[in-house]
């Protein structure tokens, strides 16, 4: 019941529409949901058209699958973003389908309709929950969990700030900022409790407003692109645009792809059933899978990557207190708008990203405890120390690994080591079958 007590709102507690706009745009600018289509335009050589394009069909699959999976499906607070997971091998096979001006994005659109239908296929049939259960005791779900916090560490560091465009120096300080302004926000909300609400669900959203304008000040806002957006648009890059076109071995490499894509998506899961004290449910498992389906399939329409649940809103959770559906529902309602406000989306966008490291490094780290947490409640055996330990060195191992490494893998293999918490989740899985039980400590 401790766990309980930490939530300011639970899932099912009824708040105010005004509330919930502005809780629900927390979870938006806590996401960098615009980096993955930034990055697979920029691998496409894409022009203005298609990149604006890409980035509106992301917020909209974005937002449609959120309101799914949170309303009808998982009916928890989950959030839907595209993975960084398949961004290598959709460009890929765009390429080798004679790019964009060929069929390559029709290529591409086909093999994602085709995993998409997988996925709400093996929902349907009840295997699921079934997989689950047998393969994912609590142990290896609060190891998955701790390794989806660990794998995010690097890429909130690295990616946004000290690999980020722009002054190393600033960068830091940037971070460093909006850092020290959330842990502000989050003391005066644990020193005052009459103003909990304001300063512990505000935390997010404060600390980004502080960086924002440092960064302004700095001259590091991005004014220009967000002068020059239009205000409004509709999507002109959707499957209607490109076409669709079935290819084998592209099906077969997004087949492999979703697979991966569900390990990670169960342990954002898990982590979300940590924060907010729920165990999940069979049904839940199974129609979970099925909302997770057409979340891709949705995004696949609409002409984008596949848009899967993502796993710092966990760490958002245990930061504000909030995990109120609702909230959730209106973050899918603010993707939905910033799929049509250009100028919006544009202004979001324009956020440096250290100024999204800062809040994303201690996100992350909320993950990871969350994780450890649910490993500290059980009573570990002998075999419980390698279940636990060897996926967490293999997810820090994978991080670090050297990309001239992974680049001279096989395809397949690249795809599968780019993804730590999949290996980390096979581990765990393999381990607990095969390792022989013994006393507890």
């Amino acid at each position: 019941m401790e766990e309980k007590a930490q939530l300011l709102v639970g899932p099912d507690e009824k708040i105010s529409a005004t509330e919930a706009t502005l809780l629900g745009l927390q979870h938006v600018l806590a996401m960098d949901v615009y980096v993955p289509p930034i990055i697979l335009a920029g691998m496409l050589a894409m022009g203005a058209a298609d990149s604006t394009g890409l980035l509106q069909a992301t917020f909209l699959a974005a937002g449609i699958g959120t309101i799914l999976q949170t309303a009808l499906f998982m009916k928890m607070p989950v959030s839907q973003g595209p993975s960084f997971v398949p961004l290598s091998a959709a460009a890929g096979v765009v390429m080798a389908s004679g790019g964009l001006k060929g069929a390559g994005m029709a290529t591409l659109l086909g093999a994602l309709v085709v995993g998409a239908v997988l996925l709400i296929l093996l929902g349907l049939s009840g295997v699921f929950q079934k997989v689950i259960n047998y393969l994912v005791p609590a142990v290896v779900g609060g190891t998955i969990i701790t390794c989806v916090g660990l794998s995010l560490i690097p890429s909130a560091l690295n990616d946004n700030i000290f690999e980020a465009s722009g002054s190393i120096y600033q960068n830091m300080e940037l971070a460093a900022v909006t850092a020290l302004a959330l842990l502000v926000c989050v003391g005066i909300s644990i020193r005052f409790p009459r103003v909990q609400k304001l300063f512990k669900a505000g935390s997010i959203v404060i600390a980004l407003l502080v960086g924002t304008a440092l960064s302004a000040s700095m001259g590091r806002f991005d004014w220009h692109s967000v002068a020059t957006a239009p205000w409004f648009s509709l999507p002109q890059r959707t499957i209607l645009h490109w076409g669709i076109h079935f290819d084998a071995t592209a099906i077969f490499t997004f087949i492999v792809i979703y697979a991966i894509l569900t390990t990670e998506t169960t342990g954002t899961w898990f982590a979300m059933g940590a924060v907010t004290n729920h165990t999940i449910t069979k049904k839940q498992w199974n129609r979970g899978i099925v909302g997770e389906g057409l979340s891709c399939l949705i995004a696949a329409f609409t002409g984008t990557t596949p848009v899967t649940g993502y796993s710092t809103n966990a760490g958002i959770i245990s930061i504000t207190g909030v995990a109120s559906k609702r909230a959730f529902i209106s973050a899918g309602c603010w993707f939905i708008v910033l799929g049509f406000f250009t100028k919006l989306s544009a202004f979001l966008a324009a956020i440096p990203a250290p100024v999204i490291g800062g809040v994303f490094a201690i996100i992350t780290v909320t993950i990871m405890l969350n994780g450890l947490n649910v490993i500290r409640k059980l009573q570990t055996g002998e075999s419980d120390i390698y279940v636990i330990g060897l996926p967490i060195i293999l997810t820090i191992a994978l991080v670090l690994l050297p990309k001239h490494v992974l680049n001279a893998a096989p395809t397949m293999l690249q795809y599968l080591l780019g993804s730590p918490v999949a290996i980390a989740a096979i581990t765990a899985i393999i381990l607990n079958i095969l390792m022989p039980r013994r006393q507890h400590f």
